[in-house]
């Protein structure tokens, strides 16, 4: 696969990049570094992370995936100059006291942050540095509103951007990038940048699958006219859209160590809503019905998306990662994606 540019910058990367949620969790060390290896023969070279990982968060758990990647970067040091890495500083805490003290993000937050995850990468600098999510009140992780009356005193986007230019200009961080923002979040972060000289933003990092395309209603021509480039997280809407939970639910019957069956927490979260269940198995049906597996629809949707950058899978194992890695090479028809619409117009976007 060609590599593609990340906004206006000189980062070239794989339209597939390996996520790394699950390392630390359900992922072993070992196991962890079998499928960073396998990645990179296969020729990614895009690998994600977040200092709050693994998932689901926990205080044992904070900080073991890119104390993980860090180890495999130690063992294998060519490997640190073949992948473009990036990392994520966590917005303000939401119910993760263990992330930082107090509620907000502030710019020492920020830079105190950066050098944690740089000491578990066990590297100089860091290519693209997101802020997960936003310290102001955005309608994020399943709520569907903005509410002004939840508003809060914040860190302003231009005291953010000044941090982190800061660690772009000590050499830290080389790009810098947001996750799960709105159309206002990117055009500020870019306006704000462009007046003051700051890091311009390359990259947002939002949901993407069938179940959940909310980017598609207006967050994609922002980025399209800011060239901002868009990284789609959750691609398979937390399995379901590989067709495990068809039969049994999220009970786990059939999938017990998939992460909705196996973490009470998974299933309060929006892409184990009921009708996310009864969306995913309308698309997984539709997509048996055209000779292809659940997984191959879905990542081929998000792969090949004019809007979409690079496709971020997360796995837990190597066998899924072969399988998420064969799906580059399906292209859906036309007609196929007319009854695709066809079935989003009917039910929208119920992992919103």
């Amino acid at each position: 696969m060609d590599k593609v540019q990340l906004g206006n910058s000189d980062l070239q990367v794989t339209p597939i990049c390996l996520g790394t949620m699950t390392f630390g969790e359900q992922v072993s060390p070992a196991d962890a570094h079998s499928i960073l290896d396998r990645s990179l023969e296969a020729g990614i070279n895009f690998i994600d992370t977040a200092e709050m990982y693994a998932v689901p968060a926990r205080a044992e758990t904070c900080g073991a995936t890119e104390t993980i990647i860090g180890d495999w970067f130690e063992k294998n040091p060519r490997a640190r100059h073949q992948v473009i890495l990036a990392t994520t500083v966590a917005g303000p805490s939401r119910g993760m006291p263990w992330i930082r003290e107090g509620s907000g993000m502030t710019a020492q937050d920020i830079l105190r942050s950066c050098e944690g995850s740089l000491r578990r990468l066990k590297t100089d600098v860091i290519d693209l540095y997101q802020i997960h999510w936003p310290e102001r009140h955005v309608p994020v992780f399943g709520m569907t509103y903005f509410d002004p009356s939840k508003d809060r005193p914040e860190t302003s986007i231009h005291e953010q951007l000044e941090a982190l230019g800061k660690l772009v200009k000590s050499g830290k961080v080389r790009h810098v990038g947001l996750s799960n923002e709105s159309p206002y979040g990117v055009h500020e972060f870019v306006r704000l940048a462009e007046q003051h000289g700051l890091p311009r933003v390359i990259t947002v990092q939002n949901p993407y699958a069938l179940t959940s395309r909310f980017y598609d209603n207006g967050l994609d021509e922002t980025c399209y006219r800011l060239k901002v480039s868009m990284l789609a997280y959750s691609p398979l809407g937390f399995g379901a859209l590989t067709g495990k939970y068809d039969t049994s639910g999220f009970t786990g019957e059939h999938a017990p160590d998939a992460r909705i069956a196996r973490f009470e927490s998974m299933r309060k979260q929006r892409w184990a809503r009921a009708e996310a269940l009864q969306a995913a198995r309308r698309y997984n049906q539709l997509a048996r019905d055209n000779g292809l597996t659940p997984t191959q629809m879905a990542l081929a949707f998000c792969y090949h998306r004019w809007s979409v950058t690079s496709t971020i899978i997360g796995v837990t194992s190597v066998n899924q990662l072969e399988e998420n890695l064969r799906a580059w090479d399906t292209r859906l028809s036309p007609e196929l994606l007319q009854q695709i619409d066809a079935i989003r117009w009917e039910i929208r976007d119920p992992a919103l």
